[in-house]
């Protein structure tokens, strides 16, 4: 038996859900969510802050993936 890789479990995200993390981010610090990192001065746009959160890996959202077998 060769040994796969649980690739439910590692923590690359596809383009699609890093927009979706982003987004989702960006509009809960529009709305008023406290920051989580100390943003440099001049950063203002919350899209910019959410992506700097995204980048220092200390954004609070997470994503969930099924497996196909689950789905059913």
């Amino acid at each position: 038996m060769l040994f796969k890789p649980d690739f439910y479990k590692v923590r690359q995200y596809t383009r699609f859900e890093k927009a979706r993390i982003i987004g989702a981010r960006a509009l809960q610090i529009s709305l008023g969510a406290p920051v989580l990192v100390e943003v440099p001065k001049g950063m203002t746009d919350p899209i910019d802050i959410a992506l700097y959160e995204f980048e220092q890996g200390v954004c609070p959202i997470t994503v969930v993936r099924h497996k196909a077998e689950e789905r059913e």
